[in-house]
Order: C-alpha cells, then sequence, then structure tokens
C-alpha cells in the first residue's frame, strides 16, 4: 500500500549497494523464475532477491500438468526439459482418474524441481534478468511513485533496491505478505501428511492405500529411492516448526502399515497439511503477489506447482506493458480478477481432494459415490480439466463463444510454407491476431511490437473451424473472435493492448 514501510531486524554494517531496476521479483523460485523470464521477454529490467546461497537440491514437487506444459512449449523450453516420463493416470482425492484430454500433454509429467528451476534460471537469465542469490528481505517500502526494498547479504553487505513494482514469489511462508501484514484469510490445518525419500529399504509399491488406522503411499524410483508418505486417521497436526525427524515418520509408517522402515537411511524428510488460504488481494499498490504467496495449500496431485506457474504467466505481459507505459486502464489490476478466482477455484477442489483422501471411515460411502460417477465421460472429463488447467475460462468481455476467455487450442498449421503450431506462434511474447483460411482483419501499423498478424491454415480438423479469425493475449487466452469486418477487434485490442 503507497506509503506504508514494513521493517523486520534491524541489518549488520557492511558494504552497501543500490540497484535502480524495473521490477524487483523476491523469490527464485519457479513462479519468480518464469515471471522474470516473461519480463526479460518483453525488454524488461528485473532483479531477482534470493534468500538461498545457491539452488535448491531437495526434492519437492515433480508434476506438471497440461495446460504449464503448454505454456512452457509457448516459450520454446520443453526440449530443455528433456523426455520426462509421464502418466495419464492421475486421482481425484485418491480415486483413480483418466487425465486424457484434447492436449498433445495429457497426463501428470514428471520433471524434478530442480530441473524446472535450471530450465528456467538459464531461460531468465539468458534474456537478461538479473539474479541476486543469498539475500534475505527486510524492508519493502511503497513510495507510491516506486517501490524500494533493502536487503543483508552473505557478509552483512547491505541492497537497496528501487524499482517500479515488486513481486512476491517467495513462497507459502512469504517474507513481504509477513512484513506487509497482507490479509491473508482461510481454514488452519487439520489434517497432515508425513513423508521422507528413503533408500535401502524394499516395501510393497502403494498407491493412495487407505488402511484401517490411516493412508499410505509408497513409489519406489530407478535409482532404487523409495518415497513414502503417511496420514493417521485422527492424528492431530505437529504444532512445533520444523520438519519431522525420520523416526517419527517410520513410527507412523508402522502403526499405519505394519512395516519397519527404520534401517533405512532417509535423504530427505518433509510434512504438508491442509492449511488452505488465499490472500485478499493480491496486488496492493506497486506491490503484486504470485505463487504460493499467494495461496497456501496441500499440493495434491501437483496443482500448487502448477497454479504458481500459471499465476506468473498471467501476470508476465500485464507488469510489462504496464511498466512501459503501454497498459491500458484496468489491465494490471485483472491479474488480480483473474488469477484470485482461478486460485479461489483449485483451492476447494484441493479442499475436497483432501477430505476424500484423508478423512477417515466416514468419507467412504462419499469416495464410493464419487468412484462411480467418474465412470462417466462428462464428470471424468470435467475434473481431468479441473486437475489439468485446461477449464480456465477469463471473463474478457465481449458476445459469447465457446472460445472467449479459454486457451487458444494447440492447433496444427500452415503459414506459408511452414508447418508449424499455435504455441510456435506465441513464442514472441506478443499477442497473436491469427486469420485462418484467410488473412485477419487489418490492425494500425503502430501495434506491430504488441501484436503478430499471421494468416494460417489449420491442418487437420480443427476447433476453430467456423470461426475466421482470432485475437489472443500473450498469455494464449482468446479475447476475440470474430470475421472480415473486425466487428468488436478494435474494442478487443484496446482493452488488453492499449492505444496504438
Amino acid at each position: 500500500m503507497a506509503g506504508a514501510h514494513t521493517h523486520g531486524p534491524t541489518p549488520q554494517a557492511g558494504p552497501a549497494e543500490t540497484v535502480d531496476t524495473q521490477v524487483i521479483v523476491v523469490g527464485a523460485g519457479p513462479a519468480g523464475l518464469l515471471l522474470a523470464g516473461e519480463l526479460a521477454l518483453r525488454g524488461i529490467q528485473v532483479t531477482l532477491l534470493e534468500r538461498r546461497h545457491g539452488p535448491d537440491t531437495a526434492s519437492r514437487a515433480s508434476t506438471l500438468h497440461a495446460r504449464t506444459m503448454e505454456v512452457l512449449d509457448s516459450r520454446g523450453l520443453l526440449a530443455d526439459l528433456g523426455s520426462p516420463p509421464c502418466e495419464v493416470r492421475g486421482h481425484f482425492g485418491g480415486i483413480p482418474l483418466d487425465l486424457t484430454l484434447p492436449t498433445p500433454y495429457p497426463g501428470q509429467w514428471k520433471v524434478a524441481q530442480t530441473r524446472t528451476e535450471s530450465v528456467l534460471e538459464e531461460w531468465a537469465l539468458g534474456l537478461g534478468a538479473d539474479l541476486r542469490c543469498g539475500h534475505t528481505l527486510h524492508t519493502v517500502d511503497d513510495r507510491g511513485s516506486h517501490v524500494e526494498a533493502a536487503a543483508t547479504g552473505r557478509r552483512g553487505g547491505r541492497l537497496t533496491l528501487r524499482a517500479a513494482y515488486l513481486v512476491a514469489c517467495d513462497g507459502q511462508d512469504s517474507t513481504v505478505r509477513r512484513l506487509m501484514g497482507a490479509a491473508f484469510p482461510g481454514t488452519p490445518a487439520a489434517r497432515e501428511l508425513l513423508r521422507a525419500d528413503v533408500d535401502g529399504i524394499d516395501i510393497p509399491t502403494r498407491r493412495f492405500e487407505r488402511l484401517p488406522g490411516g493412508f499410505a503411499v509408497a513409489a519406489r524410483n530407478p535409482a532404487g529411492i523409495t518415497r513414502v508418505m503417511v496420514h493417521e486417521f485422527g492424528a492431530e497436526v505437529r504444532q512445533h516448526a520444523g520438519n519431522p525427524h525420520f523416526e517419527e515418520i517410520a513410527a507412523a509408517w508402522k502403526r499405519v502399515t505394519g512395516e519397519d522402515i527404520t534401517g533405512g537411511t532417509p535423504l530427505w524428510v518433509n510434512h504438508f497439511d491442509d492449511e488452505n488460504r488465499l490472500l485478499a488481494r493480491y496486488r496492493h499498490g506497486r506491490i503484486l503477489f504470485a505463487g504460493d504467496a499467494a495461496h497456501r495449500q496441500m499440493p495434491i496431485g501437483g496443482q500448487a506447482l502448477n497454479l504458481a506457474l500459471q499465476d506468473a504467466h498471467n501476470l508476465g505481459f500485464k507488469l510489462a506493458a504496464a511498466v512501459d507505459g503501454t497498459a491500458p486502464a484496468g489491465l494490471l489490476d485483472s491479474y488480480d480478477s483473474e488469477r484470485r478466482a482461478v486460485g479461489a477455484a483449485v483451492l476447494a477442489n484441493i479442499r475436497a481432494q483432501a477430505l476424500l483422501l484423508l478423512g477417515g471411515p466416514e468419507v467412504e460411502p462419499l469416495r464410493t459415490v464419487l468412484a462411480e460417477l467418474i465412470a462417466y465421460d462428462d464428470v471424468r472429463t470435467r475434473l481431468a480439466a479441473m486437475i489439468s488447467g485446461l477449464d480456465i475460462r477469463y471473463d474478457v468481455g465481449g458476445p459469447e463463444h465457446p472460445l472467449g476467455g479459454a486457451r487458444l487450442p494447440h492447433l496444427g498449421l500452415r503459414v506459408a510454407d511452414i508447418v508449424c503450431t499455435t504455441a510456435d506462434l506465441l513464442r514472441s511474447g506478443r499477442g497473436l491476431l491469427l486469420g485462418l483460411g484467410g488473412p485477419p482483419p487489418p490492425l494500425h501499423a503502430h501495434l506491430a511490437d504488441r501484436i503478430d498478424s499471421v494468416t494460417a491454415h489449420p491442418v487437420h480438423a480443427s476447433p476453430l473451424a467456423g470461426t475466421p479469425a482470432v485475437l489472443v493475449r500473450p498469455d494464449g487466452h482468446v479475447v476475440w473472435t470474430g470475421g472480415g469486418d473486425g466487428e468488436g477487434l478494435a474494442r478487443a485490442v484496446a482493452r488488453w493492448f492499449g492505444s496504438p
């Protein structure tokens, strides 16, 4: 909020440095790195502030869903992920769910978060983003005309940053959120899941197994390391801070499964609970929030990571336009309205899944009914789209149309003599006016730096059949559909891209 000072502990004296930049991104996890890349792609000076001294080697989120894979494809980053394994079978609250949908990337793609971060970091830094590791933020100040932030470095050195905007991508225990005292309403934790990666044990594989005393998962990777996850029905949530000791996890595992894993070597221990919170506002003047800094949820089905990355993707082009002065009125505020609504919907489905997954015997009748309903394809498709992020539709105004506000479908296209995809046409980071079968309506020449006009012919049967042209935002969502007369196009351009 303009004029507000938020302070933490007084830093120790040391060498001082002042950095003037355009955007400060606090947190160099997946969301922060993707946002930095989105900004740098558009020529914005961005400085990433990270508390860690180097890359995190801990095993964390490892699931990328279909919409996130499409986003990464639209930035040309999929090849850098290698050839990750994909499991088309997912789940809803532990009930098996086929994630097959009309996308080239159905299912759950297993990519270690360390790999995702490495790819995003290389991309963002290659575009010119500045990464400052080993810095702890202690002050944030929105001065109305700009933002100032101060941090301490490895040896007590002081770093002061000045920018037009600051974005908090610093995780569920966000320092920025704490310093600002931002309202973070929701429900406290009632259930907890303990987990560990353990070497040197040989136990049966378990996929969402519900036993009389609790819930257990065991999965062994090709390196011979087994991830175990366990919840005891009715157990109280741990109150002390920090991760559990392996002995606690092993004891709970034995009580639930009867198996002894104490002979194994724990490589990583962790826990998460079902605390469920959503920021009252994603934007506070010149300070914005994205990823887990904006919402706290149980990471069921890998949705938390994907929600965070999609926050950053939505914000990137809007914030860049606000910085370079081309943003029309309300564009940056649409980040709050669009992504907060998506966050609320995802957190609601996660709460439902947490109850189904970790609830005691009392939820068995509900699980039975839902398992029967999932057999109907309309129900399966609805839930799969919800989990995969393919159901997102923004309110973009204009006449009703099946594509209005939805993502541009992934299509094979012929542009002149080149065969490409819709994802290829979005890699510039600009908007896209796509004429299908004929030239799109003309645009003002001074909009060429914001919108690419392309004439293309679908290679195969297309969900865009009968739609002669579409206008697509840089994040891949359709904001106008129309014919050769361009009716409504000028209004859509003005709303999402500004004046020439």
